[in-house]
């Protein structure tokens, strides 16, 4: 059987995919939607709180770590390619300081990222291993810095018959150095974990989201560091999870119908984080911490960050037990009246215990400092109702000056570091596709084969995915942000220990 649109049941079938659901799809890139209304963007007093009362947080967040209620959620499939590109572009071209110091008096963002690499090279956490590759090669590391000869360095650091770095995911590129050696992004997120959301069981839990190919991999290197972090009593309890294929999407001509490959094949494409919507409700959290996987510290420096995330925690806690006195008729004063019906100014209109029973999160945000990436708004949606979201640029008309202005006005930025509540209040989970705006797709033009196409990511796991949850922000500081884009991200103080 096949629809309007030429599609056969037994191709949707060998993709996973139900024909509702591409349909769905199909009528999303004919009457693609609307950009966000946005009214204003929140601050401080006026959406964003301030987490004043740390005593009180830090102890609802002990609360519920002592119960086991807490876990790490971590996107981690991510891959490391894009960190070394500006090194892969120029390796053909730069082979002497000369040539790269005149392409950075020129004014090139990647010579100049370069020259940064190579000044530095001995700071990163794989430098010892970079030498000894390159040695083996016959090349000498200090000398190709020092002359600015980047094709061995890259060839030592990036091909597969070197490190391989480029094809690995970004959690198993290393970032730290200590003592003992060095670790990868994915081994301190578990070295936070045990820090953070170890019960008094020892069990620390925690679920990565990664790719097929590279899962394999994470195990392995679970595996081989898990002896080192299960010391006095804690119990790594570690969940991987990859993408599941019925979450990809339809890809369309520039004429919006199905797109077929050379072969004649119907393209799928990922679905962007927002598939990961699927991943966090089938992991069985009940609080999650969720964070990205290049978004982590050194240890030391987590005694600067852990403590914000420790408050973001409790907040959830205190909000989650301000609702359950909410639900059950209890009094309240004005102040937790007002926290309420900024969680969901909905409830102002009547029932309010059923406009409370949805999935909560606190997001931290941090102030404005220029750093790309989305923030918290105040946003007018086709009801009319203005609620709280996360708006990235992407979703802001390009043609409004109005919108425009909103959106560089904020005061704020999104790091992606959010603690959800999943479960409703007898305990069972949410279904958390429930809680989606299905409009809030991204829409994007792409390339494949040579040849132009529409491609269709899902509304995103902090954006659209949440739509309908309870939502509160939170200032926190900017230690808890510190992402690696490239690899000179690794040279900030934050990825390197105290005197390294």
């Amino acid at each position: 059987m096949s629809s309007s649109s030429g599609i056969e049941d037994s191709e949707l079938a060998a993709a996973g995919i139900d024909r509702d659901e591409v349909e769905r799809q199909l009528a999303l890139f004919r009457d693609p939607p609307g950009y966000a209304d946005l009214v204003r963007s929140c601050g401080i007093g006026d959406g964003i709180e301030l987490l004043e009362d740390a005593e009180a947080c830090l102890e609802a967040y002990d609360r519920a770590r002592a119960a086991g209620r807490l876990s790490k959620f971590v996107p981690a499939s991510g891959a490391a390619s894009r960190m070394f590109q500006a090194l892969q572009a120029l390796a053909a071209t730069v082979r002497s300081r000369g040539q790269l110091e005149a392409l950075v008096a020129e004014g090139d963002a990647r010579a100049r990222l370069v020259a940064e690499f190579l000044d530095g090279v001995d700071r990163f956490a794989f430098s010892a291993e970079l030498r000894r590759r390159m040695q083996a090669n016959g090349d000498d590391l200090d000398a190709a810095a020092a002359g600015g000869d980047l094709e061995p360095v890259v060839r030592a650091l990036v091909s597969g018959d070197g490190l391989g770095y480029a094809s690995l995911p970004k959690g198993l590129i290393p970032f730290h150095s200590t003592e003992a050696g060095s670790r990868t992004a994915f081994e301190e997120h578990l070295h936070e974990a045990a820090d953070l959301v170890r019960d008094d069981g020892g069990r620390v839990r925690l679920h990565f989201t990664v790719s097929d190919e590279h899962l394999g991999l994470f195990q392995a290197k679970l595996g081989e560091v898990r002896g080192a972090i299960e010391t006095g009593g804690t119990k790594l309890l570690v969940g991987f999870s990859t993408q599941a294929r019925h979450t990809d999407t339809i890809a369309v001509g520039l004429d919006d119908q199905p797109f077929r490959d050379t072969a004649g094949r119907l393209v799928f494409r990922p679905g962007g984080h927002g598939a990961l919507l699927d991943n966090l409700n089938r992991s069985g959290a009940d609080i999650a911490l969720i964070q990205n996987i290049d978004n982590v510290q050194t240890a030391d420096r987590r005694t600067a960050s852990n403590p914000w995330k420790k408050r973001l925690i409790g907040r959830l806690v205190l909000l989650q037990e301000l609702i359950g006195k909410a639900r059950s008729g209890a009094d309240l004063d004005a102040a937790d009246s007002q926290s309420l019906l900024e969680l969901t100014p909905a409830a102002s209109n009547g029932g309010m215990a059923a406009a409370l029973e949805r999935p909560i999160r606190v997001c931290g945000v941090v102030r404005n400092s220029g750093e790309p990436g989305g923030g918290p708004f105040w946003v007018r949606d086709g009801e009319g109702r203005v609620t709280k979201q996360i708006v990235e640029g992407a979703q802001v008309d390009p043609d409004s000056a109005e919108q425009q202005e909103i959106f560089r006005g904020a005061s704020h930025f999104n790091p992606v570091l959010l603690v959800c509540g999943l479960r409703r209040s007898d305990g069972a989970p949410f279904d958390l596709n429930e809680y989606v705006d299905p409009r809030a797709v991204f829409i994007s033009r792409k390339s494949y084969q040579g040849r132009d196409l529409k491609a269709l990511e899902r509304p995103g796991l902090w954006n659209g995915a949440m739509a309908y949850w309870l939502t509160g922000f939170a200032e926190v500081a900017p230690a808890t942000f510190t992402p690696v884009k490239t690899v000179v991200d690794l040279l900030r103080p934050e990825h390197q220990s105290e005197g390294g």
